[in-house]
């Protein structure tokens, strides 16, 4: 199992049981996105974020999560729509070195696309989150990953405002968020031309009812703001495939 020989994958098949293989095998034939978790996320005592489950919109289902970083980014591929399905550490990477020692990788999360391919990802706190260890195994996961028609990727923490605005979003992902029938359609037609967001709810009716499914097409892509700016009534929203309003138009009045 050198690197230059290639690699193998284990993961737990759909019945539990542990399988090993050539990578290059399984990345063809196995649907990671539906497997569950090969090993535990760890628990760091001291830390505030621990191990938990993330309920995805994408999957119906919840997947498995190690962390406060790793939550974000998962909300960040639910509302990719290219990606169809999502899971927690579904397989271990295993190789030797050059020194003929064996060595292993779980990456923490798989996202599998629309077009078939994947992406391994781990997702660092920080730059430097995980030490040296943590880079060497990111050069071999890209090795791994080009090998299979994949990529792997560090993906790095996400601006402060954008990561409270997808998190704020994230709260209306369910699909009972699009409230009675008609009602999302009538949304997303209000903002067919960019208005401020309590100003489009409004003219649709009662914003209690009509905020949650507003957050949800926003949430879903069915309409679209600046997140790069702090989300609130004033920010100027439009539906997706609209004219897209200028980069200050999204800020407090």
């Amino acid at each position: 199992m050198n690197v230059a020989a290639g690699f193998e994958a284990m993961f737990l098949d759909p019945v539990g049981r542990m399988v090993q293989q050539r990578w290059a095998d399984a990345a063809v034939a196995v649907a990671f996105e539906e497997l569950d978790p090969v090993s535990a996320f760890p628990v760091v005592p001291g830390r505030r974020w621990g191990p938990g489950l993330w309920w995805s919109a994408t999957c119906g289902r919840h997947v498995a999560s190690g962390s406060n970083a790793m939550r974000v980014q998962l909300m960040v591929l639910d509302r990719d729509p290219q990606v169809i399905g999502i899971a927690g550490r579904p397989v271990r990477l295993l190789w030797r070195d050059g020194r003929g020692r064996e060595r292993s990788w779980v990456p923490q999360l798989f996202a599998r696309y629309a077009d078939g391919t994947g992406m391994l990802a781990d997702c660092p706190s920080h730059a430097e989150a995980g030490g040296q260890r943590a880079l060497a195994a990111a050069a071999v996961m890209t090795q791994a990953c080009t090998q299979a028609g994949f990529v792997y990727r560090r993906l790095e923490p996400l601006d402060e405002v954008v990561e409270a605005n997808v998190k704020w979003l994230a709260g209306y992902r369910h699909p009972r968020n699009r409230g009675r029938a008609g009602l999302l359609e009538a949304v997303v037609d209000v903002f067919a031309q960019p208005r401020p967001l309590i100003k489009g709810v409004a003219e649709v009716g009662d914003p209690i009812e009509v905020l949650p499914v507003a957050f949800h097409a926003l949430w879903s892509g069915r309409l679209v703001a600046l997140l790069e700016m702090p989300l609130h009534g004033h920010a100027v929203v439009r539906a997706e495939g609209g004219s897209r309003p200028d980069a200050g138009c999204g800020e407090a009045g």
